[in-house]
């Protein structure tokens, strides 16, 4: 995420990379790249089922750290985000 928006992409990053949010969501575009990358937690498993264009290949862009086995990696963004964050689900009052 911290590379995307140092260049200038359109990546929002609601929750300032928490993994509050899925506004970071990211698709890898190689499986080989997708599959050396740890895997996500609970909580970014958690944020991605909220991401607009979900992919057997979908991140959150603040979760992934760079690494040799993923240098070169390439992302692209989903079309759309949605701005769900977790605090929207914690605590919501039932009417």
């Amino acid at each position: 995420m911290d590379i995307a928006q140092a260049e200038d992409l359109e990546m929002e990053g609601a929750c300032g990379g928490s993994c509050a949010c899925s506004t970071c969501h990211v698709i890898v575009e190689e499986p080989s790249k997708f599959d050396a990358m740890p895997e996500p937690s609970d909580d970014e498993n958690d944020m991605l089922d909220l991401a607009f264009g979900l992919t057997e290949t979908s991140r959150l862009g603040c979760q992934v750290k760079m690494s040799k086995e993923i240098d070169g990696v390439r992302v692209r963004l989903p079309s759309m985000t949605r701005n769900m964050q977790a605090a929207d689900f914690k605590g919501a009052k039932k009417e």
